[in-house]
């Protein structure tokens, strides 16, 4: 009789190949080839950051860099990967912001009330196959239970859902922009 197969430790063991591959090929890359990817992402987080950091101060979010924040960790070198990581840090936002919010409500400033609201938004994202989200969820938490702020919580966790907003959205312009400027620019040199 055959052995059941387990897919969580194939799948594991198949990504950790493909980065694997994906890191000699980068390594592969001739030094200038790999500064300029690095310039490329690098310029394209900073313009997202700049962009979601003043969008929040223009709109009364006294905390822009939160938005920064979240617009330099979504940035992707696609359009489909910052769309992704976007998604999840959305989702970590709402799951995080909302367990945080009724935690520390509910358990004021005991630390355990901070655990059991880290491990449960975590514990929900992977239930949901949201395993990124989840550490989004944590983050989201922490900083509703821990940084210090004024207010109500349940204001702090909306800012902070705003700002999360505008980082993505900046993230998802710039890298369209850049895409379509990529396509523009490199259409005449792939079929020379």
């Amino acid at each position: 009789m055959n052995e059941p197969q387990r897919p969580l430790a194939a799948h594991r063991f198949q990504l950790g190949l493909l980065a694997d591959e994906l890191l000699r090929l980068r390594q592969a890359l001739p030094a200038r080839d790999r500064l300029i990817v690095g310039f490329t992402h690098a310029l394209r987080a900073v313009l997202a950051a700049s962009l979601s950091y003043y969008g929040a101060l223009g709109l009364g979010l006294g905390q822009g860099f939160w938005a920064a924040i979240t617009a330099i960790s979504v940035s992707q070198s696609s359009y489909a990967e910052v769309r992704n990581s976007s998604r999840d840090q959305f989702v970590g936002a709402i799951m995080g912001g909302l367990i945080g919010m009724g935690a520390a409500m509910l358990g004021h400033d005991h630390y355990l009330a901070y655990v059991l609201a880290v491990i449960a938004g975590m514990m929900l994202c992977s239930a949901f196959n949201l395993g990124a989200a989840g550490r989004i969820s944590g983050t989201t938490t922490t900083i509703i239970m821990l940084v210090p702020h004024t207010g109500a919580f349940w204001q702090f966790a909306l800012f902070r859902l705003g700002e999360v907003t505008l980082g993505a959205a900046a993230a998802l312009l710039v890298t369209l922009v850049f895409d379509m400027l990529e396509r523009r620019l490199f259409a005449g040199r792939a079929s020379s």
